[in-house]
C-alpha cells in the first residue's frame, strides 16, 4: 500500500505539471474527458525570447548608415560585402544570416516582422519589464493577471471548458497566463504525469485515486481532474512523435515539437506558451556568426522545422515572439550591447500578409534615438497582439483584454487578410 506521504514525497516531487485555475476544482473528471475531445478552430503560440534580444542585429537595418558608424564590431555585414552578411530583404531591412531557414516563408508571406515594437514602459529591468509584458498592462504594475488568460476568458469558443485551453510548455507557467482560467504546464509530452520507474508509477496513480476518493471537495476534485488530465494527453500522444512532411527539429526545438504534437492531438488547446532564453547578450554578442546568430539559427531552424511539421495546419496557426526589450544601438566595450528599448516581433502562419517589415521606422540618428540611445518604440506591442487577438483568433473586444490600449496605436499595415 502506496502511503500519502510515499505520494506527495516521490509522485508530486516527480513530475506533476501545473494545474491552475478556478475550473479544475470543480470539474467532474468524466466531464474533463469528454470536453477534452474538442479541436480548436484557431489556434496561437507565443515564443518568450526572454533576455531583450537585439532587434538590430534580427532584422538588420542596413540601409541605415547610423547602424554601421554605431557597430564597428558587431554590425552584420551588409548584402554580399563578404561571408555571413546579411539576407537581403529590401532597400532598408535584411536578416541575420543565422535566420536562414526563414527566407522561404518570408518570401512566400508565411512571415514576417515588426521592427521598433515594445512597451511604453520605460524600465530597462528584465523582471519588471517582462512582468508589465506579461500582464498587458505595463503602466499598471497592480494587474494581478495576465493578458493571455483574460483572452482565454474573453474568446467565444465551443471549446471553452476544456482542460488545455491553455497550454504552456515548460516547468510552470509564465504570468501571462496567470488569472481565473485553468491553465496547464506541461514541461515534456512524452515524460508528463508521474515519472517513475517500472510498474512504480502505476502504483502511484492507484494510490492518489484511492487517496483521492470519488472527490467531492475542491482538493479532492482537482487532484482527480490532475490524474484525469495526464491520461488524456498520455492516449492522445502515445507513442513515439514521428514530425510530418520530413521536418527535423533541432535539439532547442523540443518545445516547439511538443507544442506541434499537443496542437495535433485535437484536445482542444486554443493558446500556446513557449519560453526561449539566452538573449541577455552584453558580451560577445557576434555579427553574423557567434554567440546571438548561433541562437537566432536555433530559433529559425525550430520555426522552419514547425511551419513544415504542421503543414496545412498552419493555416489555422500564428506564432508570435516577444522580449521584452531591445537593446542600445551602439556597442558597448565587451564586444555586446547594453538593456535599450525598442525591439523586434516576429509573426507566423494564418493569414498573415507576411513577406514584409511591418511598422515605423524610425532611423538610428542620434536625435531619433529614445534617450540618445537606443531604438526608439513606434508601434506598441499590445498593437500587434490586439490584430492577432481579433483577426486571428475571433476575439470579439479588446477592453478587458489591454484595458488601457491607446485607440490610436493601429500599426501602419494590416497583418492578416
Amino acid at each position: 500500500m502506496t502511503s500519502r506521504r510515499a505520494l506527495v514525497s516521490f509522485g508530486i516531487g516527480a513530475g506533476f505539471s501545473t494545474l491552475v485555475g478556478n475550473g479544475w476544482a470543480k470539474a467532474s473528471t468524466p466531464l474533463l474527458a469528454a470536453r477534452a475531445n474538442r479541436h480548436a478552430k484557431k489556434q496561437l503560440v507565443c515564443i518568450f525570447m526572454r533576455g531583450g534580444v537585439d532587434a538590430l542585429n534580427v532584422v538588420v537595418p542596413h540601409g541605415d548608415d547610423d547602424y554601421y558608424k554605431e557597430r564597428r564590431e558587431i554590425a552584420v555585414p551588409a548584402p554580399g560585402k563578404e561571408a555571413n552578411s546579411v539576407i537581403r530583404l529590401d532597400a532598408m531591412f535584411g536578416l541575420n544570416p543565422g535566420l536562414s531557414a526563414l527566407l522561404p516563408l518570408y518570401r512566400a508571406g508565411q512571415l514576417g516582422f515588426v521592427h521598433a515594437v515594445g512597451s511604453p514602459n520605460l524600465t530597462r529591468s528584465h523582471f519588471d519589464a517582462q512582468d508589465l509584458m506579461e500582464s498587458g498592462t505595463p503602466l499598471d504594475a497592480f494587474t494581478r493577471d495576465g493578458w493571455l488568460n483574460r483572452c482565454v476568458a474573453t474568446l467565444p469558443t465551443d471549446v471553452a471548458t476544456s482542460p488545455f485551453r491553455a497550454v504552456a510548455v515548460g516547468r510552470s507557467l509564465p504570468r501571462a497566463l496567470y488569472g481565473s482560467q485553468a491553465a496547464l504546464a506541461i514541461n515534456d509530452v512524452e515524460s508528463f504525469g508521474l515519472r517513475a520507474p517500472g510498474g512504480v508509477r502505476e502504483r502511484l496513480q492507484a494510490g492518489f485515486r484511492s487517496m483521492y476518493g470519488a472527490g467531492g471537495d475542491d482538493a479532492a476534485n482537482a487532484g482527480l481532474a490532475a490524474m484525469t488530465t495526464v491520461d488524456l494527453v498520455r492516449e492522445k500522444t502515445a507513442g513515439k512523435y514521428v514530425p510530418e512532411n520530413g521536418a527535423e527539429y533541432p535539439k532547442p526545438g523540443r518545445p516547439l515539437m511538443n507544442v506541434a504534437r499537443l496542437l495535433k492531438a485535437d484536445l482542444g488547446v486554443e493558446v500556446a506558451w513557449v519560453d526561449a532564453g539566452g538573449w541577455d547578450t552584453h558580451a560577445n554578442q557576434g555579427a553574423g556568426v557567434g554567440q546571438l546568430a548561433g541562437r537566432l539559427k536555433d530559433l529559425g531552424d525550430s520555426l522552419a522545422a514547425f511551419h513544415k511539421d504542421m503543414g496545412k495546419r498552419m493555416r489555422d496557426v500564428v506564432v508570435v515572439t516577444l522580449s521584452e526589450f531591445g537593446r542600445t544601438v551602439s556597442q558597448n566595450g565587451t564586444g555586446g550591447t547594453d538593456h535599450g528599448h525598442g525591439g523586434i516581433m516576429l509573426l507566423m502562419g494564418g493569414k498573415l500578409q507576411g513577406g514584409r517589415v511591418f511598422g515605423d521606422w524610425p532611423g538610428l540618428a542620434l536625435d531619433k534615438r529614445h534617450e540618445g540611445r537606443d531604438l526608439a518604440v513606434t508601434t506598441d506591442y499590445r498593437a500587434v497582439l490586439a490584430e492577432v487577438l481579433t483577426r486571428h483568433l475571433g476575439l470579439p473586444e479588446l477592453a478587458q483584454v489591454f484595458p488601457g490600449l491607446p485607440s490610436n496605436s493601429a500599426l501602419n499595415r494590416k497583418l492578416f487578410a
